[in-house]
């Protein structure tokens, strides 16, 4: 194993996303013609949307830290690192959920009271010593790219709320050429990290639709999945180890790859979202950088055929990296969105596959789920339908952030369940979007994939697009609700790999408990006794907690 010093962990630029939209405003496009033609023909006239605001014209609700915090604070990082300014308090206001953005169009809007960016463990527990000492909560912030309201400057009962930026926590730590293991900083972002792994002949290979921007810190706080999940796993299955400092001690978990010695305390904060401490290192299980990557597309006459195809597959254990299924609705508009507007009228539904791997291997595979999917009635497609979905799968937000632009509401959620129960859980989403959506009077089109298979169930990943005026936080909110209540009904999770957040925190006792809660309220208790780390998300905090 390699252990790199510190003088070998440089900096690497870390940019903020556009703030009141998705990633590098520079990216940003217009709406494809395929795609004006179909919203047109589903939701009409659509309103257009309010101009979008200059950071100079929005008001923060709340005042920066009083001078005697930011001086304590200044004393834990140096003072050039602390920053209550107006515009970088709004860059950390929030995540980038679709109300996340909505919010960044009002005139007035909550932020926290000051940014503190930490180059060191030992800095991390500074600040968190500080801020139990004068009573201020702790927000941590990787890449923004939250979607749940996890990043929301809930100060619960406290005077104020630091955001804890951790882009300077960034670098590989070690490497261990001979079990696959990479030690990283929580702060570093995935494309940093796959260029510290490339460097060596391997990668993470976990690319959710954030990948661009997320810390790996992030992934594991959020229990992250990435689309080749189905040949790697979801990131909380990456991670052999964590480093974690909380309000009273540090952590430093994962000792072997495999233990007995009690409960798996590592599983604890993989998806803690926060609220138990600050995960300072991140321990993964890396594989060398694939020799081959064979891209193949499908059609299925119906959303069922195909979902029992991707059963198939996923319990004969063919061994494909990215396997996905778009029903009908989506496989049109996907179409629509490369031009091919003739065929986005055609019924039917479309699957992306990739195997990966050295080259006799990811052929053998690719061989063998071939004919899982030609026995369930998969038909060959144009591979350039995979290539087309590989170059565009992190260009979607940009896309969302073009349809608000255009006063189309565009939002996602996502949920899953066993195979036996998938399509009545499909079916319930469907039916509660379809019946809020009507009490708002909003014409809209919902969307819907599979995106992440296991051998016991999948995933449901949803798209909508809606007319619901200008002013649509109201509305929606109204549907989320009732698709939240009809998830729990149809016996799906609240979230596959969203999180939970403050959106779906009131609906998480449903879905372990309450012994469940009280478990997480005893480690939020012991670890975090006065409550600073991140109050508003995951589940709220009693009184005497506090």
């Amino acid at each position: 194993m390699t252990t790199l010093p510190d003088n070998e962990r440089p900096d690497h630029e870390h940019t903020y996303m556009r703030w009141d939209g998705w990633g590098d405003p520079t990216r940003a496009h217009g709406l494809p013609g395929g795609v004006k033609l179909l919203l047109a023909a589903v939701l009409g006239r659509t309103p257009k949307a309010p101009p979008a605001r200059r950071l100079a014209e929005v008001t923060i609700s709340s005042p920066p830290l009083a001078a005697d915090d930011l001086a304590a604070l200044a004393e834990a990082v140096g003072a050039e690192q602390v920053d209550a300014g107006h515009d970088v308090r709004l860059l950390h206001a929030g995540g980038k959920s679709t109300p996340d953005l909505l919010r960044r169009r009002q005139a007035e809007q909550a932020a926290p009271g000051a940014v503190v960016l930490p180059a060191s463990e030992d800095e991390v527990v500074a600040v968190l010593a500080v801020a139990v000492e004068r009573g201020l909560a702790v927000v941590p912030f990787g890449g923004g790219t939250a979607v749940t309201g996890g990043l929301e400057p809930d100060a619960g009962p406290h005077r104020g709320v630091v955001s804890l930026d951790l882009r300077r926590l960034s670098g590989l730590v070690a490497f261990d050429e001979l079990a696959h293991e990479a030690t990283f900083l929580a702060g570093t972002t995935a494309p940093v990290a796959e260029m510290f792994l490339a460097e060596r002949g391997f990668e993470l290979g976990h690319f959710p639709q954030s990948f661009e921007f997320a810390t790996l810190g992030g992934f594991a706080a959020m229990r992250s999945s990435g689309q080749n999940s189905a040949g790697h796993g979801r990131f909380d299955a990456m991670v052999t180890g964590l480093r974690v400092v909380t309000p009273t001690g540090t952590l430093d978990l994962g000792r072997a790859p495999g233990s007995a010695a009690g409960p798996d305390l590592v599983r604890w904060f993989l998806g803690s979202e926060g609220t138990f401490g600050v995960i300072t290192q991140v321990r993964l299980r890396v594989h060398p950088t694939p020799e081959a990557r064979l891209f193949d597309a499908w059609t299925f006459g119906s959303f069922a055929a195909g979902a029992e195809a991707l059963r198939n597959v996923a319990q004969l254990g063919t061994g494909p990296t990215v396997i996905r299924l778009s029903d009908e609705d989506e496989t049109a508009v996907s179409l629509a969105q490369v031009g091919n507007i003739g065929k986005a009228l055609a019924t039917g539904c479309s699957a992306v596959v990739l195997h990966e791997g050295p080259a006799g291997l990811a052929a053998a595979r690719r061989e063998a789920t071939g004919r899982v999917l030609r026995e369930a009635g998969g038909e060959p497609a144009d591979a350039k339908l995979a290539a087309s979905w590989d170059h565009g799968r992190f260009k979607a937000p940009y896309l969302r952030d073009a349809l608000l632009a255009h006063g189309v509401f565009c939002e996602t959620l996502e949920t899953a369940t066993t195979w036996s129960n998938l399509h009545a859980l499909k079916t319930a989403v469907t039916a509660a979007l379809a019946s809020g959506f009507a009490e708002e009077h909003a014409k809209n089109r919902v969307l819907c994939h599979i995106s992440h298979v296991y051998p016991t169930g999948a995933s449901l990943y949803f798209t909508v697009i809606a007319g619901l005026g200008t002013e649509p936080l109201e509305p929606w909110g109204r549907v989320k609700s009732r698709v939240n209540d009809a998830i729990m009904a149809a016996g799906g999770t609240i979230s596959h790999h969203h999180g939970v957040g403050s959106d779906h925190a009131p609906w998480l006792e449903q879905e372990i408990g309450s012994a469940g809660i009280r478990m997480i309220r005893a480690v939020q208790a012991e670890l975090d006794p006065a409550g600073i780390m991140n109050p508003g998300a995951l589940v709220q905090r009693t009184t005497a907690q506090w």
